[in-house]
């Protein structure tokens, strides 16, 4: 199809986290979307060069990408709403000033959704619009040919001040999808920084699989499925996935995993999925796969409570014996009214039934859920708090969590939002400084007062009563575990004050020298598997 080239093409995967502002990038995910894109170039001749910047300090990551375009063909980044947009920026600005006449290209879900934004700074050429690994091949070839870009199907550009974009490309399968070229991926940096220990607050950290509390270990990232046909309005994946869901064979990706196993003797794998668990025939196959090979690691991954709730006792049964400890469920609403409303398939009491059906087994569940939707009542924010505080009530191996609502360009609810008054960033500057939605709200006056202390109070509990404060369980996380079965607002807070004094008097160090996991914070602490007693043996 296409002729052999020879030519550079380099990949630029951003930093995930700004360097200024104490929170570590993650050494546990590799930078799969650039892996995945690089797949078909790779087996079609061309050069490819991946520079990771999460494993140097920013300049160090510019200088390597500046130094690698001299004589390439084409620069390429990514990046999800966060830092990663402005260090993509940054060194695009960087690269462009060096290597002028380069074309450049970004793509990702950022761009995807807000392709504008990114092409009105006249850094990039093109955007590559959703799936973009077909995109990316042939615009590698455009490129070396010297074809226009219009050629290429799934772009978008800009053309006399405007956006265009180029024919629509169809949501393809793994049949016509590579494997990852791992040969590109020097595997050693992320080991050795994992085993050097990880940073108290680092974006994106893994759980600590069952026995390693005390001991270091070795995780990797990987990805085996496209899109996702739950039609979230506060999810932009409906608009570029098309609502289809594009999976790796089980068989292929048991052979893959296996044979990098062998190569790099991990403990851990964290699927990247946006809904692994959609088929539990494919779960099934892996899992029993897995046993049956005796390829013995540790896994998980996020799915949908409605996929638990159906499948099958043998299905969960075989999915323990692999190895998954861990599976994030996206719980979104307490209320039935606004499930509704958000288009999500699971009903009332899915959430419930999946984390007590996976607890059975010895298995945590992550329920995320969100507060603020534009237009939501302050009696449903409040019947979600409700609900995260009796799944968290019912088993220490549920962590429930609930976050403030972000609204994302490119879902159905970013016009909503910006009819009920959010104002979003400007310039890319002002994206990139956009935070981690989990951490703090984004959208001053969207939630009531009296939720946030509600929301505060529920998370100082639902921490403590896991011991991840002080490290341990003793009177104050049993009585923690007893504000999590009763609930009561007012109350709470008079016990959290109470246990913010009872530590500063304890450690003798004054308040403003107190740790950032503070214990009337959000608390979003997932790191270590209280109570496991699990073994591979």
């Amino acid at each position: 199809m296409f002729a052999p080239h020879k030519k550079k093409l380099v990949l630029y995967s951003p930093q995930q986290a700004d360097p200024r502002s104490g929170i570590a990038s993650s050494r546990d995910l590799l930078p799969l979307s650039l892996l995945t894109l690089a797949a078909w170039p790779e087996r079609d001749g061309f050069e490819t060069i991946l520079i990771d910047a999460n494993l140097y300090s920013q300049e160090e990551a510019h200088r390597r990408a500046v130094e690698a375009c001299q004589g390439a063909l084409l620069f390429a980044t990514t990046g999800i709403l966060g830092y990663q947009v402005s260090d993509g920026w940054r060194c695009t600005q960087r690269v462009r000033a060096a290597h002028p006449r380069l074309t450049t290209v970004i793509g990702g879900w950022f761009a995807s959704s807000a392709p504008e934004v990114l092409l009105a700074t006249g850094l990039y050429d093109a955007v590559a619009l959703g799936q973009g690994e077909l995109t990316f091949r042939e615009l590698a070839h455009a490129v070396a040919a010297g074809e226009a870009l219009e050629s290429v199907a799934g772009l978008a550009l800009w053309r006399e001040g405007g956006l265009v974009r180029t024919a629509q490309r169809a949501v393809v399968g793994w049949e016509e999808l590579l494997d990852c070229p791992w040969h590109l991926l020097d595997i050693e940096p992320y080991r050795r920084a994992q085993l050097a220990g990880r940073a108290a607050r680092e974006v994106e950290r893994m759980v600590v699989p069952p026995g390693h509390a005390t001991r270091p270990w070795f995780g990797i990232s990987y990805y085996s499925s496209f899109g996702c046909p739950e039609p979230c309005t506060f999810c932009c994946s409906p608009q570029f996935s098309g609502l289809r869901w594009k999976a790796m064979p089980a068989s292929r990706m048991l052979d893959d995993l296996a044979a990098l196993h062998e190569r790099w003797g991990f403990e851990t794998v964290r699927f990247h999925d946006a809904n692994f668990g959609l088929s539990e025939q494919r779960a099934a196959a892996l899992a029993e796969g897995l046993v049956r090979r005796g390829v013995r690691f540790w896994w998980y991954a996020l799915t949908q409570s409605s996929s638990i709730a159906r499948y099958s006792e043998a299905t969960l049964d075989a999915l323990r014996d692999s190895g998954l400890y861990v599976l994030q469920l996206g719980g979104e609403t307490g209320d039935e009214a606004t499930m509704r409303a958000l288009g999500k398939h699971t009903c009332t009491g899915h959430n419930r039934l999946a984390a007590t059906r996976l607890a059975e087994r010895d298995i945590c569940s992550l329920v995320t859920y969100i507060v603020g939707y534009p237009g939501e009542s302050e009696a449903s924010m409040r019947a979600t708090l409700d609900e995260a505080r009796s799944l968290a009530a019912a088993s220490p191996l549920v962590r429930a969590t609930v976050w403030p609502f972000h609204p994302l360009p490119g879902s159905a609810l970013w016009e909503p939002a910006l009819r009920h008054g959010y104002r979003p960033p400007g310039g890319l500057d002002e994206w990139g400084a956009a935070p981690e939605y989990h951490f703090r709200e984004i959208w001053p006056g969207q939630i009531p007062p009296s939720i946030l202390r509600a929301r505060k109070v529920y998370e100082h509990f639902a921490t403590l009563s896991l011991g991840l404060v002080r490290g341990r369980m003793g009177w104050w996380e049993r009585r923690a575990r007893r504000w999590l079965a009763r609930g009561g607002v007012g109350r709470g807070m008079i016990e959290a004050k109470a246990f913010d004094l009872a530590q500063q008097l304890a450690t003798r160090l004054p308040a403003r020298r107190r740790s950032a996991a503070a214990p009337i914070g959000p608390g979003h602490q997932t790191a270590v598997l209280a109570g496991r007693t699990r073994s591979r043996a």
